[in-house]
């Protein structure tokens, strides 16, 4: 059964369910818990805007004057989504291609489609589960490991990446939040990001 992104949020990664109280080993994966926490907000944001896509307005794109490339409908929109959590698979699947063989298969998971919310969920949820695997497989010591890329043949950093792709996640989910602020949905700021209280606790709804 699949998990939404909340739930992951919630459990934190299995590592730390799963490693005992031991403070050196818990130093060693501070930066990449925390990293795991920043994308896994997003991830669960993400499902939560594209639940508030109007399943009557799947085609519609806003429409501005002068714009160069047009901006995808919502479906497209979402189907790009699918493919900003694909990159964090591939970061993975090429930093621990023994732990994580199974994430070659993915390659053929359709993105870039247009697709349902209810897909493009489905896809959020299965994309997650795989990218919690892969920070289980993560230390802070694998973050500054370099990883040879198309575009960077002498590689790139684990954290680089993986950075990279935060970026391309949280810019597309910020355009789903602007296009359905141009439909008239009703979305606001705690829509867009997980605010936090007085003692950090999160307090998006």
């Amino acid at each position: 059964m699949l998990r939404d992104a909340r739930a992951l949020l919630r459990e934190g990664s299995g590592c730390d369910r799963e490693r005992s109280e031991n403070v050196e080993q818990d130093s060693s994966r501070a930066i990449t818990d925390s990293l795991r926490a920043k994308v896994f907000e997003a991830i669960e944001r993400t499902e939560h805007l594209v639940a508030q896509v109007p399943l009557d307005r799947l085609n519609w794109a806003p429409e501005f004057s002068g714009a160069g490339a047009a901006p995808r409908d919502f479906g497209h929109l979402m189907g790009h989504l699918l493919d900003c959590l694909a990159g964090f698979c591939a970061v993975f699947a090429a930093g621990f291609p023994a732990e994580l063989a199974e994430l070659q298969e993915l390659r053929s998971y359709p993105v870039n489609q247009f697709c349902s919310p209810e897909e493009a969920r489905k896809g959020l949820r299965m994309f997650a589960g795989h990218i919690d695997r892969g920070f289980q497989c993560c230390t802070d010591g694998d973050l500054a490991r370099r990883i040879a890329t198309v575009f960077v043949p002498e590689g790139e950093t684990v954290l680089t990446l993986l950075l990279g792709n935060f970026e391309h996640l949280t810019n597309h989910k910020y355009q789903l939040f602007l296009q359905l602020k141009f439909s008239g949905a009703l979305v606001g700021t705690k829509d867009l990001y997980h605010l936090r209280g007085p003692a950090g606790e999160l307090r998006s709804e």
